[in-house]
């Protein structure tokens, strides 16, 4: 791949050297430092002919090809320079292995990360290597899921780096933009880029290929460009140049920014960067989310943690921006991270070669959970990936057809596009659902346009929904092993929140929800405490005194007493089939007598109450005398009933 390089950033896009060339006997030494790798390489090549072999030649002769994603031959140099046992840098390591990878010298290259790792062993690249020794196996697992194809709009110049627009694709290329004098970038050996646009046909073929955005393309590099799904707002990525003005740092670097226009009629309007770009790093390749609330793109900002990370950063409702957040370890490493993109499942599809790949860059995915972390990243496995370079990967999770580029054997140019349909979905180590119902507690009747909503553990909501007229509700996607809490609120009804925790395994919790009304209907001969879901009034073995969980559960039926004053209840108290008769119905009548004493030394008028004991004489279960019972299934029947007799 012909793009990914920007000085020490590497995530693919072209930085543009202002200072003049100087001549020197060192010609090739000025060309790789200024990096105008194209020159380079063919003056190096001329001096390797000749047999000067100095490992500092090789070493910048092999990086001169590896940034400039040739990596067969750079793993040629490299080879050559391993042989000759010289003292590298740490990176050099890294670097073999990646170009090994490009000739399927796996076994080699994995040596090559144990020897990175060994001498950087805090790098994440090289934890990543040592944690994740099977990732072959890994990748051979979400193999086999695509079919590939030229995607038919290639020329023998860098086509790459697409883009949905309408019913076409917008894509990057190099080839010849017409002009009688074609300018040329000294890194590639190509023109500069820009934006051309292919017509979609329902298959996913592509057609009809012309320049697109005439005014937005400079006599610069522009590049992958994501637009609003209304068509009406593009963000893409430029060098630091606009309005004929182009900025550079302080090595005189015309680095890279992310523009936004927007269109008015024909045209594309108000071109503006972006308010977190800077002349002293480069920001490219932007991606919205699917409610375009975020976007994802590829920088080397301060806090970058290798060569270029992925940030995010959200876009207000008046169109402003936040702060830039790195989305972390999980999804950053080292090496290069770049190329986001973004589906409706809450995946974000990338381009890293720090995470263990098939070599060169391959395209990565990882699912945002709820608090908006992500998962673990898998590789999407061959043939989408090869032993190249593959990036910039675009997908239709309705038809299943992307596109992905590559400079992988038997392209046109020095990258292309490609087809990709998907045949089969890629496996995530454990997928889990949430769903529901809502139901009336007392008549079990489905629940419509009832409110729930989730919360995480921390009670931080992550979303809310409405049931449906079967008194459903689906929350999708939720993490594995994660606990939720979920509240239930409705009109007319007491709002009720229950706590569920998710299996480890793939699948779907079905969580049944049920809430009682806040108006309750009671009449003579019921049965307070089942009125109102009050909990039974259990006792001891042998006791008679108020315990303090059946004082909690009085303060209700107290509260039902004071709130209807007009009400009056029978207490019936009941012991268990142990001991004799007599002894039981003595102790229930106390049990009756301590119950009543209870309501009105906290306020009950005794006029309102009466109070009997029923001994053994009205069991719940089985448990009568002589038949063996639990100890649970005995407390059952030690209890106290509250049954109204009088409503004036």
């Amino acid at each position: 791949m012909k793009k990914y390089y920007i000085s020490i950033l590497l995530f693919g896009f072209f930085a543009l050297q202002l200072s003049a060339q100087v001549n020197s006997d060192n010609k090739a030494d000025k060309e790789y430092d200024r990096f105008a790798y194209i020159d380079a390489i063919k003056t190096y090549e001329r001096m390797y002919e000749r047999g000067y072999k100095s490992p500092d030649m090789l070493l910048k002769l092999a990086n001169a090809y590896y940034f400039n994603g040739d990596l067969e031959n750079a793993a040629k140099y490299y080879k050559e320079l391993y042989a000759a046992e010289t003292i590298v840098k740490p990176e050099f390591y890294y670097r073999f292995a990646q170009s090994l990878k490009s000739i399927k010298e796996y076994e080699k290259a994995d040596e090559m990360m144990a020897r990175f790792n060994k001498e950087n062993g805090n790098d994440l690249r090289a934890k990543l290597a040592l944690t994740q020794k099977d990732y072959l196996e890994v990748i051979k697992k979400n193999s086999g899921r695509y079919i590939i194809e030229n995607a038919g709009i290639n020329s023998e110049y860098s086509d790459y780096g697409s883009s949905y627009y309408k019913e076409n694709l917008v894509f990057t290329t190099a080839r010849d933009t017409g002009n009688f004098v074609k300018r040329m970038d000294p890194w590639t050996g190509e023109g500069f880029t820009n934006l051309y646009q292919s017509s979609i046909d329902a298959d996913g073929s592509l057609k009809d290929v012309k320049r697109a955005f005439k005014n937005l393309n400079t006599k610069f590099h522009e590049s992958t460009p994501v637009f609003t799904k209304d068509g009406t707002t593009v963000y893409f990525t430029r060098n630091n140049y606009n309005n004929g003005k182009r900025g550079k740092n302080a090595n005189e670097t015309t680095l890279l920014k992310v523009y936004k226009a927007t269109l008015k009629g024909e045209s594309w309007d108000a071109i503006t960067e972006l308010p977190f770009n800077s002349n002293n790093y480069s920001v490219a390749h932007p991606a919205l989310s699917f409610d375009e609330k975020t976007m994802y793109f590829a920088s080397d900002m301060p806090g970058t943690l290798g060569q270029s990370d992925i940030y995010q950063v959200s876009i207000n409702e008046d169109g402003t921006f936040g702060t830039p957040e790195n989305l972390g370890k999980t999804i950053n490493t080292e090496g290069r991270e770049t190329f986001p993109f973004s589906t409706e499942k809450n995946e974000l599809y990338f381009a890293s070669d720090g995470h263990p790949g098939l070599g060169g860059l391959d395209v990565f995915v990882s699912k945002a959970r709820q608090d908006g972390s992500f998962k673990e990243v898998l590789n999407v496995g061959e043939p989408l990936n090869s032993s190249k370079d593959d990036f910039g990967f675009l997908f239709n999770t309705n038809t299943k057809i992307g596109y992905v580029t590559s400079n992988r054997d038997g392209g046109l140019g020095g990258d292309d596009i490609y087809k990709a349909k998907e045949t089969r979905p890629i496996e995530y180590p454990c997928e889990q659902f949430l769903a529901g119902t809502v139901a009336d507690v007392e008549t079990g009747e489905m629940i419509e346009n009832a409110k729930v909503s989730l919360y995480d553990s921390s009670y931080k909501l992550l979303k809310s929904a409405t049931t449906n007229a079967k008194g459903e509700f689906d929350f999708g996607e939720v993490d594995c092993e994660a606990k939720y809490y979920i509240k239930t609120e409705k009109e007319a009804y007491n709002t009720d929140e229950i706590s569920t925790t998710i299996a480890d395994n793939t699948g779907k919790t079905i969580v049944p929800v049920t809430i009682e009304k806040t108006l309750k209907k009671v009449t003579v001969g019921d049965d307070i405490a089942k009125a109102f879901g009050i909990k039974i009034i259990y006792f001891d073995l042998n006791k008679y005194n108020i315990r303090p969980d059946a004082a909690l559960e009085l303060s209700k039926i107290l509260d039902v007493m004071v709130q209807n004053p007009t009400i009056k209840i029978d207490i019936r108290s009941h012991t268990d089939s142990r001991n004799t008769a007599a002894y039981n119905e003595k102790l229930s009548e106390r049990r009756a007598a301590s119950t009543k004493e209870w309501l009105i030394q906290n306020g009950v008028n005794q006029s309102r109450l009466t109070a009997k004991g029923y001994g053994e004489s009205q069991l719940v279960n089985k448990c009568a005398d002589g038949v063996e019972c639990t100890e649970e299934e005995h407390q059952a029947n030690r209890r106290s009933e509250f049954v109204i007799v009088s409503i004036q």
